[in-house]
């Protein structure tokens, strides 16, 4: 988590995973495979998902829209430096507008994969007012660790 007196702030969960690097990456650099492990699927079963651009990789875009609970909101694939680590521009536009970047490095580790999650963004006022009472590590890294054990249930199932 970023400085208190920082005006950015750090969410990073960290989970190792019985699979090889691009394996995991695979199923990262696709978002139509989020829906197996991504803590937010089916918090909104009527949730409504359009992917554009390529299928996987640099330029492939995933929008959401759903209830109050999901919010709507848009990621994009910015960087991808497989198998070792994936760049996102993550926009959130409902119920609060936001601008983060999230990211997902892999290292191999034997016959494994030590796979960390990071988002980082600006402290909005609306964040620094929530962080008087939550922080946003808090706040959202018990999704990332609720993502990363779906994640490697997933993936360790295949």
């Amino acid at each position: 988590m970023a400085d208190d007196n920082t005006n950015e702030f750090r969410v990073e969960r960290a989970i190792t995973i019985a699979a090889p690097p691009e394996f995991v990456f695979r199923h990262l650099t696709d978002f139509h495979q989020w829906v197996d492990w991504s803590p937010w699927e089916g918090m909104d079963p009527d949730m409504v998902r359009t992917y554009s651009g390529p299928d996987t990789g640099v330029g492939a875009t995933y929008e959401w829209k759903g209830s109050r609970k999901v919010g709507s909101g848009r990621m994009e694939i910015v960087d991808a430096d497989a198998p070792n680590e994936l760049g996102i521009k993550l926009d959130f536009i409902k119920p609060f507008k936001a601008q983060n970047r999230t990211v997902f490095t892999l290292v191999p580790d034997g016959e494994h994969t030590a796979v960390t999650w990071t988002m980082t963004g600006p402290k909005t006022i609306l964040s620094k007012i929530m962080g008087i009472f939550v922080s946003m590590d808090t706040f959202v890294g018990k999704d990332f660790d609720k993502g990363l054990a779906q994640m490697k249930a997933t993936i360790e199932a295949e």
